[in-house]
């Protein structure tokens, strides 16, 4: 930490000129420790998150929801722009889920038709891919969030905020790739074919619960049990929705990959933000005695703590 003092006391004696004196070298010697400290953040590349999310915001509502829109700015900007940026470290993550969605497009048919497809799957299908719907999950992020703030709960805090945005990242993307896919889904006219008018691939319902179900198994991955329950709940909803007959099996796999990969997309940001060093502006007072100049006061000090 470094400190630059400005003095707002009133010295007992007239000698003010030499107080004045004392201050300006003590602000003098407190700028060359803050040009030191300056220099490695300038050699740190800037992330734009460090201006926006800051941990401490999951606290306060006020400035969350302006910030939280910021960072799914960012978020967007990052996942659409994904595709330029594979190499060799992360072309397994794009071959493998590619691969099987490309497998499944031609089989989409057979395994639809392979279900019984009567009225009471149909309907315990839709009954049961609610669960993934929007209307439901953001009640239940928005639960965890009030749960943390209630009880100051830090991880509860955590999971309502990084669970919003992971949901609004999904919703975004599923709603744009639906609008350039346009699949007709299998209930409709056409069933299966791309550029049809339709909103079948990717599934919204499986890329929200598993964006979800990704996050859930990062926050808690010392916790197994939280991991397998939450993938088993969103494989559920994920065939239910072809039993439904409202997604092909591509379409949930599809959505479905997506989503766990949002769900680890904004959970290694955030945590990827925290191990910044970042830097807050303490005010503090501080007395100030010189016996020999009989001059008595205190100094309003501000430091910059960098943690």
């Amino acid at each position: 930490m470094w400190l630059a003092s400005v003095s707002v006391g009133v010295a007992s004696t007239s000698e003010n000129q030499a107080l004045l004196s004392q201050i300006a070298d003590a602000v003098a010697a407190a700028k060359e420790p803050a040009d030191q400290s300056r220099q490695p953040s300038e050699a740190r590349p800037l992330d734009r998150r460090d201006r926006i999310f800051y941990p401490g915001d999951t606290e306060r509502p006020k400035p969350l929801f302006r910030k939280l829109l910021l960072n799914i700015a960012l978020d967007q900007k990052d996942i659409f722009t994904s595709p330029f940026h594979i190499c060799r470290d992360n072309a397994l993550e794009w071959i493998i889920p590619t691969a099987a969605v490309g497998a499944l497009i031609p089989l989409d048919t057979h395994l639809a038709n392979a279900f019984e497809n009567s009225r009471g799957q149909v309907r315990w299908g839709g009954r049961i891919s609610d669960i993934g719907a929007s209307y439901t999950l953001i009640p239940i992020v928005a639960g965890s969030y009030i749960y943390g703030a209630w009880r100051d709960n830090s991880k509860g805090r955590e999971i309502g905020v990084l669970g919003t945005e992971s949901l609004l990242d999904s919703l975004i993307v599923a709603g744009v790739l639906k609008e350039v896919f346009r699949r007709s889904r299998p209930d409709e006219k056409h069933a299966g074919d791309f550029w049809g008018g339709g909103t079948s691939f990717p599934s919204g319902h499986a890329i929200q619960i598993w964006s979800i179900a990704s996050l859930l198994d990062h926050e808690y991955k010392h916790k197994r049990v939280v991991g397998i329950t939450a993938y088993a709940l969103a494989g559920i909803v994920s065939a239910s929705r072809i039993a439904a007959q409202k997604h092909f099996a591509s379409d949930v796999v599809a959505g479905g990959a997506m989503g766990w990969f949002i769900g680890r997309y904004v959970y290694n940001t955030h945590m990827s933000h925290l191990a910044h060093t970042h830097t807050s502006f303490v005010p503090m007072i501080e007395p100030q005695f010189q016996p020999a100049q009989r001059s008595y006061g205190v100094s309003l000090v501000f430091g910059l703590e960098r943690r």
